[in-house]
């Protein structure tokens, strides 16, 4: 994060909603942290759709969950709410949330997609310029492979 920059933090506490929510699933009582970075070069609704798709992806948001609403979460991260509206049509177009009007964002469901035959090539890419990035920045290589694990591990069972 430059110097300068500005990092807005919004803790989502997920109310418990009849039926919606399964207890076992504890949810609920998790406390969920989306960050924004104001100064960085990635638009503000890419770190939102980021934010909550790894929420999503590591079971943090459980189906039936029913986000913020737009003008809420906007209001909460300090930006305009057509920002939160986009990263929610994005998830949505993505098969993670059922946006109704009045009503707000429901996380849906999601089935695993087929991938894409391009879809390994583009991530085997993405990750070598990330761990480039990393590596320019001063990271060391154990330290990279060690995180690494540590979120293959976390992958293995899901």
């Amino acid at each position: 994060m430059a110097p300068n920059s500005i990092l807005y933090m919004y803790s989502v506490q997920m109310p418990k909603y009849s039926g919606l929510v399964r207890a076992e699933d504890d949810v609920a009582d998790r406390d969920l942290t989306l960050r924004v970075d104001l100064a960085s070069d990635l638009p503000v609704y890419r770190q939102i759709v980021n934010g909550l798709r790894a929420h999503l992806v590591a079971g943090g948001l459980a189906p039936g969950t029913l986000l913020p609403s737009v003008r809420e979460l906007a209001l909460d991260l300090g930006v305009h709410h057509n920002t939160v509206a986009e990263a929610y049509r994005i998830l949505a177009e993505e098969g993670w949330l059922d946006l109704r009007r009045r009503r707000g964002a429901l996380v849906l469901d999601r089935h695993q997609p087929k991938p894409e035959p391009e879809a390994r090539e583009g991530f085997r890419r993405r990750l070598g310029e990330l761990v480039a990035e990393a590596r320019s920045g001063g990271l060391e290589s154990r330290t990279l492979a060690a995180e690494l694990r540590r979120l293959a591990d976390g992958l293995i069972g899901r």
